[in-house]
């Protein structure tokens, strides 16, 4: 639908207006520590603001045992309870336009050596134009976007002529399951967008890889270190078990193993030694050691086949005499997703790119990524069309990630005139 020059330059002049409010809001949201497990007071917050917009407030909770048998699931790694994902729901007086989901994730990775920040990771710090903190990027900015793009509708005396669900969401950065649970609970849209950030620029997203979660336990035989040949460690058989997935991820990274949409990408698939637990004391033989490994998977292949992958590697190692008798076990909790294409060319895409360009800010460049978002629930398991896509983040997952609030700014009013000609508009 198009949106005549009147109402398009009312909600332009709504984003502008809001913009301070919006930085406001980033910042009170970069203060709560949602990493996994402390969602709950975050997600309250967005519960609370998504009513004072006048959005019809649900509570989706997250239940493993309804969600097992659905081939988007993933292990869970701790319990669900006091952390129910949010969804600010508009109704419109009357449906003449198309549905859409607005989707975000309040979760965020923690912050590791704090000591490292120029400032504490939960302390929002606007420096040149960029505010800085955990989250800020990945991706706070992208729910404040959708957020404030509705009430720059509502602003301008506006409102969705469709439904619009807003979806504040649990575990992207673990298992998706939040924004499993909270797909299948609500009425399926027409279409989905997901303001994920851009790797350093405005992007939108082509495709991404599939990620699995592993975790590789290795016992040994403790002994004294003056017996040191006596005994068998842990934590260098472990190591040794490592060392064979970065064997299996130079095959993976082999050129005929990389999909076309990856072409041109250095080094797609990445497997990570994300965590290691072990030993007991320093003049011990370690008697056991826990790995946590995040296992890229590339599109055309299957989260089950890496899985498989996985489990012959750990058996392989398992039988090495190398490994002097260690015994090798292996589980699994966080990620088993499968890796999903993005239709650049679909309406809902097509349409925000155009809208991006309309507010000033220039293209969105194509991102095939390295990693993974929530995209793939909707366009995997509702095939309906899904726009990620966001704004210029730097450092996620790392020191001092930041966002521009120029660039939040631009994805917010690309996000409202795609709202406005997505769904049509009434009078609000």
């Amino acid at each position: 639908m198009t949106i005549d020059p009147g109402a398009k330059r009312a909600i332009l002049d709504a984003c502008a207006s809001l913009e301070a409010e919006a930085a406001a809001l980033l910042g009170r949201l970069v203060q709560f520590d949602s990493t996994l497990g402390r969602e709950g007071p975050c997600l309250d917050f967005v519960a609370d603001a998504l009513a004072l917009q006048g959005l019809e407030v649900r509570r989706v909770p997250t239940e493993p045992d309804r969600l097992k048998d659905h081939p988007g699931f993933s292990p869970p790694l701790i319990p669900y309870a006091g952390r129910d994902n949010v969804v600010g729901l508009h109704r419109p007086r009357e449906r003449k336009g198309r549905s859409l989901v607005l989707q975000a994730h309040v979760d965020v990775v923690p912050p590791g050596a704090e000591e490292e920040w120029t400032t504490p990771p939960f302390q929002p710090d606007l420096r040149g134009g960029r505010l800085y903190g955990r989250g800020a990027g990945d991706m706070k900015a992208g729910l404040v976007s959708n957020m404030i793009a509705l009430k720059a509708l509502a602003r301008a005396g506006l409102a969705p002529a469709a439904e619009v669900q807003v979806h504040a969401v649990i575990e992207e950065e673990c298992t998706g399951n939040g924004a499993l649970a909270t797909m299948l609970a609500m009425p399926k849209a027409d279409a989905a967008i997901i303001p994920e950030p851009g790797p350093g620029y405005e992007a939108i997203y082509t495709a991404e890889v599939g990620v699995v979660w592993a975790w590789v336990t290795v016992t040994g035989r403790p002994a004294h270190v003056r017996d040191m040949q006596a005994g068998v460690n842990a934590i260098e058989a472990a190591m040794a078990v490592a060392a064979r997935f970065k064997d299996y991820e130079a095959e993976m990274n082999r050129a005929e193993h990389v999909h076309a949409a990856f072409r041109g990408v250095n080094h797609p698939v990445n497997v990570n030694l994300g965590t290691v637990e072990g030993g007991e004391w320093n003049s011990s033989v370690p008697s056991k050691c826990r790995l946590g490994l995040r296992v890229g998977v590339m599109l055309g292949y299957t989260a089950a086949q890496a899985k498989a992958d996985i489990e012959r590697i750990v058996a392989e190692a398992a039988a090495d005499p190398a490994l002097r008798g260690a015994k090798v076990t292996l589980s699994w909790g966080g990620f088993m997703a499968d890796p999903c294409a993005f239709d650049r060319a679909s309406p809902i895409a097509a349409l925000a790119e155009r809208s991006f360009a309309e507010v000033g800010g220039g293209n969105l460049r194509a991102y095939p990524a390295t990693g993974l978002t929530d995209g793939r629930f909707f366009a995997l398991y509702q095939g309906i069309p899904v726009a990620v896509f966001g704004p210029d983040a730097e450092n996620i997952h790392g020191i001092d990630e930041s966002v521009g609030l120029a660039s939040m700014h631009a994805i917010t009013r690309t996000i409202a005139l795609t709202v406005a000609q997505w769904c049509g508009t009434e009078t609000a």
